[in-house]
């Protein structure tokens, strides 16, 4: 069969995403010219989405081994022995620049991808966790991003049956432009039934087995490694479109296949679809594979070579099976309704063979593809940043009414109730959610044992943007000390690093400094970070404009272009997701306060700031200043400290100090729960202003109750933590007041502050 192909050349290349040096490399290295089918294929797996060529040279720094990692980063996903011979199996993705196109569409198949990653290490998937950053939510254009995301993601979730049981919401104005969605999934399979992505076996039968092929998504690699301009919605086409019926069919039909033995190899069709996989597979295995690209399943006619191999439809996979084992293969997926059509063969040469009816369209050594350029440019330290960091916050007033400084916190969307967007994701099918959303880590039963999972995401911007390797550190130990509140032990670590272009210097300094702090972290909390990803060019090209404090965006989180241009870059956001182990199912702790008199403690440290606060943010409108100290060895000794009061049934409730600071946690705790309990808490004075002590942020810092029976058994477990800690109140009655040395500072209503607290969110959406 003839196919008719334009010419390759470099100005075709450079349309692709290509530069002229990577364009060279492929003449080199292919010893001619490519075809116009080889020239996609180099542009898809050298993207920057695939390829990773400006991350991987700094991701090799973290710590990825540990006793109990079965699987760590270069498959679909991590996997960690939890004991009883089960394995979790763990990742987190992205779909930002798809979901800011394609709100509804883009979200959904984000969650679609990231099933897919879990179900092809041979697990089922029991959990989703959605962490979402949006501008400004009074933004007619950000609510209608909320909404599209949230429904997207409920929509896809509840028609496949994986409950959505926690993530996080925030907002800052460096999103409007590019909004976040990450998106993690977790499963569990036996430790021993682990799947890779391997084309192993020469001779063996590749077969495409899923949903049929159209033009949707081609380029999604592609624009996922790109900046975006006040063009972006022209890039529709390039999103995907999600069918999770289909997922749910191929999910059963896929570890129905795996547990016959039929199967030996298995892939996702995501990112560049069909031209990663038939590349990828073979090169993990030093192998190579013979495609026929006619008898791929189409739902649309006359698709060439080139739209066949980087189509991005969803629900398709490519698997390895063990030959003479096809018709098993075929009758599985005939029975779930799916094509399972046989298209190639492992083979023993290395390449990559591409045909169309018996015509050779492309023929590429895999580890060329898959092995793509790897740069090392220069970083730069931001010249506004020194600025940024001294300014002091305590130059600004203090607030004449702490009560009303407090209500505001509790009302921000950022820390307000996302009951909102819960209500819309099933959060118990499966029926293995134990503690659901809205405490600081979601529990999930490991059925047939004693055992449950703890999982939480966190990744505060803000932090980051003053200090990346300090504040990427913080993200990681928030995500720990969430999981430890709930009384898990952490086991790893996934990480989505949501970047702007790594092209400028200055955004690669952030990233190259919080790789190291998320190293330092983790090595400090034994963690191994077991698979990930990394979001680049989330950033926007736009007319010189100025936001709301009348900083022109080409100041800090920006960087002028020309004179007319500028680039709006979100801020560095590492998003953190942690799985912990529980060994007693039965004894989850949650966030709020369960009765009266019960003692309140404060594990940590007293050292707080207002760099890169809530408080700051949302009463000043400021980003600046530094962030108080990290000492991770003392984070380290107060998780667990928490681990093993919760553990032993001391600490009834335990919850971090997180954004808004000591005042704002002990008012969730009073609030979150199905009944609201008041509290009376004495604070000393310290020497610093009243306004720092409640709503200043800092690391390692925990609040529990204790049963008044149980004091002096949590006593004398701290006297061995060797942390600092002090009782600081008391449960109990209908409102929350904080003294401070001997000055009442808040005295509020319990029904005012959950007020607060339930509409701050959802008021912008209504």
């Amino acid at each position: 069969m003839n196919v008719t192909e334009p010419k390759a050349t470099l100005d075709l290349a450079r349309e692709l995403g290509l530069i002229t040096d990577e364009y060279d490399r492929i003449i080199e290295r292919l010893g001619r010219e490519p075809s116009y089918t080889e020239l996609g294929l180099f542009s898809a797996l050298w993207s920057e989405h695939c390829a990773y060529k400006h991350s991987r040279v700094f991701l090799r720094r973290l710590p990825q081994t540990g006793p109990r990692v079965l699987q760590g980063p270069g498959e679909n996903a991590g996997a960690i022995d939890i004991g009883d011979g089960w394995a979790v199996v763990f990742k987190i993705e992205s779909h930002n620049h798809p979901s800011f196109i394609e709100p509804f569409q883009g979200a959904a198949t984000g969650v679609g991808g990231i099933l897919r990653d879990i179900f092809t290490m041979g697990a089922r998937p029991i959990a989703l966790l959605d962490s979402l950053r949006f501008g400004d939510p009074d933004d007619p254009r950000t609510r209608r991003l909320i909404e599209g995301v949230v429904s997207g993601i409920s929509w896809y979730g509840n028609c496949f049956g994986c409950p959505t049981v926690g993530g996080e919401i925030a907002f800052a104005p460096e999103y409007a432009g590019n909004p976040l969605v990450n998106v993690l999934c977790v499963g569990l399979v036996r430790a021993d039934g682990l799947f890779r992505a391997r084309a192993e076996g020469v001779g063996n039968p590749v077969f495409y087995v899923g949903n049929k092929t159209g033009r949707d998504g081609i380029h999604g690699a592609t624009m996922a490694s790109a900046t975006f301009d006040e063009h972006a919605h022209e890039r529709r086409p390039t999103v995907q479109v999600g069918d999770p019926f289909t997922e749910k069919l191929l999910l059963e039909a896929c570890l129905e296949a795996m547990a016959s033995g039929a199967v030996l190899g298995i892939q996702d069709m995501g990112a560049a679809g069909l031209a990663c996989c038939t590349s990828e597979m073979p090169a993990r295995a030093g192998t190579g594979m013979d495609v026929e690209l006619s008898r791929v399943p189409q739902r649309e006619t006359a698709m060439t070579p080139y739209e066949i191999l980087l189509s991005e439809s969803q629900e398709r996979m490519l698997l390895v099976a063990a030959r003479g084992r096809e018709d098993e293969v075929r009758r599985i997926f005939a029975k779930w309704e799916l094509d399972a059509v046989e298209i190639g063969a492992v083979t023993a040469d290395s390449n990559l063979t591409i045909r169309l009816g018996g015509e050779v369209v492309a023929q590429v050594p895999v580890d060329a593809l898959a092995d793509g350029p790897r740069y090392e440019k220069p970083t730069a330290v931001p010249a506004w940043l020194a600025e940024c960091r001294a300014f002091d916050p305590l130059t600004l007033p203090a607030p004449s009414d702490l009560n009303r400084a407090l209500v505001a916190l509790l009302a921000s969307p950022t820390i307000a109730s996302k009951e909102w967007a819960f209500r819309q994701y099933d959060q118990q099918v499966g029926i293995n959610t134990l503690v659901l959303p809205g405490s600081d880590a979601t529990v999930l039963r490991v059925k047939g044992t004693r055992r449950a999972l703890a999982v939480a995401t966190d990744g505060n911007g803000r932090q980051v943007f003053l200090d990346p390797r300090a504040g990427a550190a913080m993200a990681v130990c928030e995500a720990a000390r969430n999981v430890s509140c709930a009384g898990a032990r952490p086991l790893g670590v996934t990480d989505c690093l949501n970047f702007g272009s790594p092209e400028r210097p200055e955004i690669l300094w952030q990233f190259a400094e919080a790789i190291d702090g998320i190293a330092a972290a983790c090595r400090a909390l034994e963690l191994p970070v077991v698979g990930g990803n990394v979001s680049f060019y989330n950033e926007t090209t736009s007319q010189r404009t100025s936001d709301a404090t009348g900083r022109t965006m080409s100041g800090p989180s920006g960087a002028t272009v020309s004179g007319t241009l500028d680039v709006q870059a979100i801020l560095p956001t590492p998003i953190i997701g942690v799985v912990g182990l529980l060994e007693d199912a039965g004894r989850p702790a949650t966030q709020w306060f369960k009765r009266g008199e019960h003692r309140i403690a404060l594990l940590g440290g007293d050292a707080v700031s207002f760099g890169g606060s809530e408080y700051l943010w949302t009463l000043h409108r400021r980003l600046a200043g530094t962030l108080a100290p990290l000492d991770l060895e003392l984070e380290r000794r107060v998780q667990t400290a928490v681990q093993t009061a919760v553990g032993a049934g001391l600490a009834t409730a335990a919850h971090d100090c997180a954004e808004g600071g000591l005042a704002v946690a002990l008012a969730e705790s009073c609030v979150t729960g199905p009944d609201p309990v008041g509290c009376v808490v004495t604070l000393p004075e310290i020497g610093q202003r009243a306004d720092l002590t409640l709503f200043g942020e800092g690391p390692s810092r925990v609040i529990v109750t204790v049963d008044p029976s149980r004091v002096p058994e949590f006593e004398a477990l701290m006297a061995e933590s060797a942390i600092p800690w002090r009782w600081i109140g008391t449960t109990g009655g209908e409102r929350l007041g904080i003294t401070v040395g001997t000055e009442t500072v808040i005295d509020a209503a319990l029904d005012t502050l959950g007020r607060a607290w339930r509409t701050g969110f959802e008021r912008h959406l209504s």
